[in-house]
């Protein structure tokens, strides 16, 4: 089962009260941040799946209607799992990338001279 929303919360709650660290300003920034970059990193993967959709899509369609070998192996299962595996795949690389890129924009280096 697990733990009702409602005890969770008075739990969770009652650890920040007794808790004896207290977080500084900069681990707020950094938690903001983050947060930014997976939005960022959402919106990019999202935009990349659509596209990859499409740009699978339209080929496997008339790949199944033109070339005789996919018209007789590719049924509608095979041809949506060749369409969401290149859109799911494209959405994830797209993420990763972002959220990276993100990540190295937004970290700060102590350089020695």
């Amino acid at each position: 089962m697990g733990i009702p929303s409602e005890a969770r919360d008075i739990w969770a709650n009652a650890r920040r009260k007794n808790s004896v660290v207290i977080p500084s300003p900069a681990e707020d920034h950094k938690v903001s941040t983050a947060k930014e970059c997976v939005q960022e990193g959402v919106r990019a993967g999202l935009k990349a799946a659509a596209i990859a959709c499409v740009a699978s899509a339209v080929p496997t369609l008339v790949a199944v209607r033109t070339i005789p070998w996919a018209k007789a192996n590719l049924n509608y299962t095979g041809q949506a799992l060749v369409i969401s595996g290149v859109s799911i795949a494209a959405y994830f690389i797209t993420v990763d990338k972002t959220i990276l890129e993100c990540a190295r924009r937004n970290a700060h280096y102590n350089k020695r001279a």
